[in-house]
């Protein structure tokens, strides 16, 4: 039988928001244990966007997702989380006053409260239909880019009409030999400024815009593309050149095993209480994309938010009749650092 961890608190999800959470349960004297399916920490700013700037963390008017998820990392180090990365959690149940998850990998972690920090649950690229498309994946097909520099002197076709797919069209074209946007129609779902700027590099000759058309097949061999076919809708093909294919079709989104957890669904979130982030089962905790409330703002600052109230609400589970003397982090310092002044 394999070991158990034992936390105060189990956090599901090493996202931004999940990361925060260990720093705020830290700072009232709570362990945590932190499970993620991903090998890294981080969620969607690790996986899908590393190198992209966000501009509405205070303090920091521009800063890459990379960097923010390194700082909180960093910000959660002195309570010594334990992190589970690379497991899927697929059961939770109760263990007398504890509960028991139980990961893909057999791992099993017990704590009087969880915190359900998932983001947006389960999430995978949706994939092409292309003839072979398997043998290419990870070596010259991808569905996100974790560093820019990878693709510098290459001839990129990007395949996608959304943000995603015009945000890297314009930052790759400093940096690819060629860069070919292939789309359905000439019309973009990307934030008006961008798709007008991607429409003037391509006037300027910078890249390519191939509409309206649709992925049709690959050429390559040993995982590597020596070009992507397109087609029209009459049927009227095109070969383009390419040594890489980013295709940015979405993600298929899903809550996986927490569906079946007997929550309060709706649509695909948790409700929770907002001043506590308790949910419909008592012990259990949402915060961050997958919780739901009136007026919820999908931010990373609500969701660091929520991660302060949500310790605090967990707080009298483990210390009973304690009364809690709140003091703010510039008089009270953090664990084994230099006390203020």
């Amino acid at each position: 039988m394999s070991s158990v961890t034992r936390s105060d608190v189990a956090i599901i999800g090493a996202g931004p928001v999940g990361l925060f959470a260990v720093f705020e349960l830290g700072m009232l004297k709570m362990t945590a244990s932190v499970i993620d399916a991903l090998d890294m920490p981080g969620g969607q700013c690790a996986a899908l966007y590393p190198e992209k700037p966000i501009y509405d963390i205070p303090g920091y008017p521009r800063i890459a997702a990379n960097e923010l998820v390194d700082r909180l990392v960093e910000q959660a180090a002195p309570f010594k989380p334990v992190y589970h990365l690379g497991h899927r959690v697929d059961s939770l149940a109760r263990a007398g006053e504890d509960w028991e998850l139980v990961t893909a990998a057999n791992g099993r972690i017990r704590a009087r409260a969880i915190i359900i920090a998932a983001g947006v649950g389960a999430f995978g690229p949706n994939r092409p239909p292309l003839k072979g498309l398997e043998a290419f994946e990870g070596k010259s097909v991808f569905y996100l880019v974790r560093r820019r520099e990878d693709f510098r002197g290459k001839r990129v076709v990007i395949a996608g009409g959304g943000d995603s797919a015009v945000d890297w069209a314009l930052s790759l074209a400093d940096v690819a030999a060629r860069v070919s946007v292939v789309h359905r129609r000439d019309k973009f779902r990307a934030a008006p400024e961008s798709a007008e700027r991607l429409k003037q590099l391509a006037k300027a000759g910078a890249i390519d815009l191939v509409v309206p058309y649709q992925l049709d097949a690959l050429d390559g061999a040993n995982g590597q593309i020596s070009a992507v076919i397109v087609r029209m809708l009459d049927g009227a093909t095109k070969r383009i050149e390419a040594d890489a294919l980013l295709a940015f079709f979405g993600l298929a989104m899903n809550l996986g095993p927490i569906a079946g957890w007997g929550l309060n669904l709706e649509r695909n979130h948790i409700k929770i209480e907002p001043a506590t982030c308790a949910t419909s089962c008592p012990g259990l905790y949402a915060i961050g994309d997958i919780a739901t409330y009136p007026g919820k703002l999908k931010l990373i600052l609500s969701g660091f938010a929520e991660a302060a109230l949500a310790a605090h609400a967990i707080h009298p589970l483990l210390h009973p009749g304690e009364v809690l003397h709140f003091e703010y982090s510039t008089t009270k310092g953090i664990p084994g650092q230099r006390p203020p002044a």
